[in-house]
């Protein structure tokens, strides 16, 4: 009975959660005369599927799913193998030094990135890495590292240094030691921080329309903006309907990854 009030929250939270999802599912499989219709019905008197094909139709939603998914795999992995060895730096060495690259940190993370745009854009112009996905991905990197760095730091510290003490008591040089101590221990940490890398590309949009001007190289968000009318309004069938179909790869990418993270936490348990 002390559980019920837990269950009860916990359910509310899920239905929060959750009715973004239902809704959209609902306005993708509803004819533009429900949508119109001033007493919107959860479930579709008439579902079709004709949204979807307008959708697919309409925009190369295929091809822009898999340069977004080429740019958010290379951000994350790249923040990672970036930030993992610059966060072991952090955590174990100290000095005047640490305490201004984790000031630095909090800092680049309380500026508007909106100010910057202007001054991203030339840079990236005269690196020739505008309406480039490789220029996308350095963007990306760039302000998706300092979180990540701090994220990584937290998990390194909470690594004793024990046991690398230990290791090198049994002969492992410090390289070892990291690899073969350290590393696995970090598992969920270096999992936790791919799964908010991929999300953080995987959403970008404000970066990707100042670096990307071709359509051939536009990213999912991007082309989603597409979904408009001649006036500027938008087509809320195609519209839902393509949402509802880019939502599918970071739920893929997070149901795979969640299986490693909560494996990662059980290993690092035990080792620990």
């Amino acid at each position: 009975m002390r559980r019920i009030p837990q269950y009860a929250a916990l359910l509310v939270y899920l239905v929060f959660l959750g009715f973004p999802l239902v809704w959209l599912l609902s306005t993708a499989l509803k004819t533009p005369q429900e949508m119109a219709s001033l007493d919107p019905a959860w479930i579709p008197r008439e579902p079709t599927l004709a949204n979807f094909a307008a959708a697919f139709g309409e925009q190369d939603l295929v091809g822009a799913g898999l340069r977004s998914l080429v740019v958010a795999l290379a951000s994350a992995f790249l923040t990672v193998a970036v930030a993992l060895p610059a966060a072991y730096a952090l955590a174990r060495y100290q000095g005047v030094l640490k305490r201004i690259a984790l000031g630095w940190v909090l800092v680049s993370q309380v500026f508007p990135f909106i100010l910057i745009i202007i001054p991203l854009f030339m840079v990236m112009r005269e690196l020739d890495l505008v309406n480039t996905l490789a220029g996308l991905v350095a963007v990306h990197v760039t302000f998706t590292l300092p979180f990540a760095l701090w994220m990584l730091q937290g998990y390194v510290r909470s690594v004793p240094r024990e046991l690398e003490e230990a290791a090198s008591v049994d002969g492992a040089g410090r390289m070892r030691a990291i690899v073969s101590v350290v590393a696995p221990l970090l598992a969920p940490g270096v999992v936790a921080t791919l799964l908010f890398s991929f999300i953080s590309s995987w959403n970008e949009f404000l970066f990707a329309l100042v670096v990307l001007k071709d359509p051939d190289v536009m990213t999912l968000p991007l082309t989603l903006v597409r979904f408009t009318g001649p006036e500027g309004v938008a087509r809320l069938g195609p519209l839902a309907a393509a949402s509802l179909m880019a939502t599918i790869p970071s739920l893929i990418f997070f149901a795979i990854i969640q299986r490693r993270l909560r494996s990662g936490l059980m290993a690092g348990a035990v080792k620990g």
